[in-house]
């Protein structure tokens, strides 16, 4: 079945960068986009950012492109999401998804992580 774990989140001071890791088992990662995804507390699922099969394409929703990478490894069959410049804002569950669909700009989830905590406090 398709497992996906995340690591790597953690604490972090506004400005300061984290990078996440998903490690993916169940399924043959390379033929799949995939995706990170976060919840605020009190707030609903937000896409954040999806890397295509071979890593050829990418996209970020508004409020993380420019600071935030997302980028993967076909041999190991992990994800990664750097986090750069952090804000407060992005203080969230962050999860690891598996893309089922990506028609335009948002791409759609079938499968996700337990997610990884980020907090962004000074």
């Amino acid at each position: 079945q398709v497992q996906l774990v995340e690591s790597g989140g953690g604490l972090a001071q506004p400005g300061g960068s984290l990078r996440l890791s998903c490690a993916a088992s169940g399924f043959v990662f390379s033929n799949y986009a995939m995706g990170w995804a976060r919840q605020a507390p009190g707030k609903g699922m937000e896409w954040v950012a999806a890397i295509y099969t071979d890593g050829s394409g990418t996209g970020y929703t508004d409020s993380v492109q420019g600071r935030f990478i997302i980028s993967r490894d076909n041999v190991k069959n992990e994800l990664y999401l750097q986090m750069n410049s952090l804000k407060p804002e992005d203080t969230a569950l962050y999860y690891c998804a598996k893309v089922s669909r990506w028609p335009d700009k948002v791409p759609y989830f079938d499968y996700r992580g337990q997610g990884t905590q980020v907090t962004v406090t000074s």
